[in-house]
C-alpha cells in the first residue's frame, strides 16, 4: 500500500525540510519553500541496465572502442559538444526565456533528420501546430521527424518505445511530470524524478537526449543542483535579448572541453553560425578614442579578438565606483591599485567603468594588460594606437607575465590586419610570428604604456 509523506522543498536550490521555513538555509532565499507530497511505493526503480542483472568485470576487460559521434552539421554546436553528439548522452540546455533555446534545438533536429537520423521532438509548452509554424518560419525544408505535444512522462516513454528514435529532445523538463509523484510540474521532486527516468531511457537505449531547462533570476538552472550532476553535459545559451549575438557555453562536458564556446547570430530565419567572431566584435570599433584597446583572448582552442573599453572620470561620491561588464570587477580593482602604486596615477578619486564590447565574458589573466592600458588611456585622455593588440598578465609588482598559446593569438591579429602586437617579453623567445606584423615584448606595465598610448 502506498504511503504519503509531506515535505517542504526550496524551488531555487532544492533544499528539503520536514517543516516550512521562511528563509531557505541552502540559498538564503525568502518564501521559496513549497509543500510537496511524495509517495512511497513498493516497486523498485530499474537501473541503467534496464533491470537486468550484470556482473562486475575488470576494467582491463572492458572494450574501449567509442561509438561514432553524430554530426549535427552545425559547426559551433559540434565544437561545444566536443566533436558531435554522443549516442546515449544526456545534455541539459539552459538559458533565459526567449533567448533561442527551442530554435537552436529545432534547427539541430532538422539537421540530424536530414542525415537520416530518427528524431523525436517532445514539447510540453507548444502544440504540434505551433511547432510546425515555427518550422515554417525558419524557412527550411521540413524533414521527416516526429513531433509530440505531451508532458506525461509515462506516455512519453510509450511513444519513445514506439518510435525508437536516435535523438530525443524534451522541451522543457519543467513541464514534464511523473504521475507517481504527487506534486506540481516544475517542482523539485518532479524535475528530479523526470530527469532520472530520462537518464535511464537514454543510457539504456543509446538515445542522444537534449533536455531544455529554465533558469532562475540568478541565471542558474531552475531545480535542484543535483540535476547538473546527473546529466553528461550542461550548456548555457547566453546573450542579451536585444542583441543579435548568442553564445553557447559548456559549463560541464563529460565528452569534451568546457572551455569551448559557440557563437550564433539571431536572424529572421533562425540562428546562423558566426565563423569569424573577431570580425563581428571589432566591426563597430572607434578609432582614435581614449580608453579603447583590442585584446586577443582564448576561448577554448579558438583565439578571439575583442575590444576592451574603459571610462575614467572624477567621482562625486566619497567612495569611487568600480564597475565592470564582461570581466571580473575584483580584477579591475587590483589592476587599478597596481597603476596607482607603480605608475603614480591618482585613481583614488576617479570612477572607473570597464566594458567588453559584444557581450563576451573574459575570464583569463591574459587580458590584464589590455585592462590596464584602457584605464590609463582614459585617465590620461590619450588615444591608443588603433593598430595594436595588447596581450599579457600583470603581477602586483607591475611586471608583465607570460601567457599561453601566444602564436595563435598573434596569427589571429595578423589575419585581421593589425600591425603590432604587444606581448610579454618572456613569450618572445621561440615565437614563430608572421613577417609583416611587428611583435614587441615588454617586461613591465610602464614599457607597455609607453608603446601603446600616443601623446
Amino acid at each position: 500500500m502506498s504511503k504519503y509523506k509531506t515535505k517542504y522543498a526550496c524551488q531555487e536550490c532544492g533544499y528539503e525540510s520536514p517543516k516550512w521555513m521562511g528563509k531557505c538555509p541552502g540559498c538564503n532565499s525568502w518564501n521559496t519553500m513549497v509543500e510537496e507530497m511524495t509517495v512511497k511505493t513498493a516497486h523498485r526503480h530499474e537501473g541503467l541496465s534496464g533491470g537486468q542483472k550484470q556482473a562486475a568485470m575488470p576494467l582491463t576487460e572492458v572494450a574501449s572502442e567509442e561509438d561514432p559521434r553524430m554530426d549535427t552539421t552545425i559547426g559551433e554546436l559540434n565544437r561545444v559538444l566536443g566533436g558531435g553528439l554522443v549516442p546515449g548522452s544526456l545534455i541539459l540546455v539552459g538559458g533565459d526565456p526567449g533567448i533561442g533555446k527551442s530554435t537552436l534545438l529545432l534547427q539541430t533536429s532538422f539537421a540530424l533528420a536530414h542525415q537520416g537520423a530518427k528524431v523525436l521532438y517532445v514539447s510540453g509548452e507548444e502544440s504540434a501546430k505551433q511547432i510546425k509554424l515555427r518550422a515554417d518560419r525558419l524557412g527550411t525544408n521540413t524533414p521527416p521527424m516526429f513531433v509530440l505535444a505531451e508532458n506525461d512522462l509515462d506516455l512519453i516513454e510509450q511513444h519513445i518505445n514506439q518510435v525508437d528514435p536516435h535523438v530525443l529532445i524534451i522541451d522543457s523538463i519543467q513541464t514534464v511530470f511523473h504521475p507517481a509523484v504527487q506534486s506540481a510540474a516544475g517542482s523539485v521532486a518532479q524535475v528530479r524524478e523526470a530527469t532520472a527516468q530520462l537518464m535511464r531511457i537514454a543510457k539504456g537505449k543509446g538515445i542522444g537526449t537534449f533536455i531544455v531547462g529554465h533558469v532562475t533570476k540568478e541565471g542558474s538552472i531552475a531545480g535542484p543542483r543535483m540535476l547538473e550532476h546527473m546529466v553528461d553535459a550542461v550548456l548555457y545559451f547566453e546573450g542579451e535579448r536585444h542583441n543579435t549575438f548568442r553564445i553557447l557555453r559548456a559549463v560541464k562536458n563529460r565528452f569534451g572541453s568546457t572551455n569551448e564556446i559557440g557563437i550564433f547570430e539571431m536572424k529572421d530565419r533562425g540562428l546562423e553560425e558566426v565563423a569569424n567572431p573577431s570580425e563581428i566584435f571589432l566591426a563597430e570599433r572607434p578609432f582614435g578614442v581614449a580608453g579603447s584597446t583590442v585584446v586577443a583572448s582564448m576561448e577554448g582552442t579558438r583565439p578571439v579578438l575583442v575590444e576592451l573599453q574603459a571610462l575614467v572620470a572624477p567621482t562625486s561620491f566619497v567612495t569611487p565606483r568600480r564597475m565592470a561588464t564582461g570581466v571580473d570587477h575584483q580584477r579591475v580593482a587590483m589592476i587599478m591599485a597596481v597603476l596607482e602604486k607603480r605608475m603614480g596615477m591618482m585613481l583614488q578619486n576617479q570612477d572607473a567603468y570597464v566594458n567588453v564590447a559584444g557581450g563576451v565574458r573574459l575570464d583569463e589573466p591574459a587580458v590584464d594588460l589590455a585592462i590596464a592600458v584602457s584605464i590609463a588611456s582614459s585617465f590620461r585622455d590619450h588615444a591608443t594606437n588603433p593598430h595594436d593588440v595588447v596581450i599579457g598578465e600583470i603581477g602586483l609588482t607591475g611586471e608583465v607575465r607570460g601567457v599561453s598559446r601566444i602564436e595563435q593569438r598573434v596569427r589571429e591579429a595578423h589575419k585581421l590586419g593589425f600591425k603590432r602586437v604587444i606581448i610579454p617579453e618572456k613569450n618572445i623567445r621561440g615565437l614563430d610570428a608572421p613577417d609583416d606584423i611587428q611583435v614587441i615584448g615588454v617586461s613591465n606595465i610602464g614599457e607597455a604604456l609607453n608603446e601603446v598610448i600616443r601623446g
